[in-house]
């Protein structure tokens, strides 16, 4: 396994190996001493049809840094760093990640997340340092004319509530002293 740095403070790759044979194969997802300060404490899978688009989400008071890896399929996975002060901020980070690559994201607390799938099939791996807490989500409008995503996919399918979320210039005067 490798750890890749980014231009994202925190923000970083994980490059896997899968171990190939007649059977299929065998991949370490994850190991404890490249988060010494991180303690994953809540897992979750999400499973996604092709052009499924998931996000951007954040906690806004139990704030959460996640672990993402594909586990079956392909996606193109992005965050948003909302972290006041730093040099990125309102700047986004895209990047693959499927069962082939063997790539996985570490995302520190502070950045909203989220993907759209490549595949007919994405099954999505979470693993995130804090609960989650419905009433203290927020969400960041996947198409905001800030930020300028460029998402691979023409025609996503947005789910009704993250059409609803909000413009970052909204976010900023709500919940920008929060982080």
């Amino acid at each position: 396994m490798k750890v890749l740095k980014t231009r994202f403070q925190g923000l970083i790759l994980i490059k896997g190996i899968n171990f190939y044979d007649k059977r299929g194969y065998f991949r370490e997802l994850l190991k404890n001493n490249f988060f010494k300060k991180q303690k994953f404490i809540f897992w979750s899978i999400s499973k996604s049809k092709k052009n499924v688009l998931r996000g951007l989400h954040l906690q806004t008071k139990f704030k959460q840094a996640k672990f993402v890896s594909v586990i079956k399929g392909k996606i193109y996975d992005v965050v948003v760093d909302l972290r006041k002060g730093s040099k990125t901020y309102g700047k986004y980070y895209g990047v693959t990640l499927s069962d082939k690559n063997s790539t996985s994201l570490f995302v520190p607390v502070g950045f909203a997340h989220g993907f759209c799938s490549l595949d007919n099939e994405s099954l999505v791996l979470y693993g995130m340092t804090n609960y989650r807490s419905k009433k203290n989500e927020v969400g960041i409008l996947w198409n905001d004319k800030i930020i300028k995503i460029k998402w691979p996919i023409k025609r996503p399918l947005v789910s009704k509530r993250d059409k609803n979320n909000i413009i970052l210039k909204k976010f900023n005067k709500l919940y920008l002293n929060k982080f």
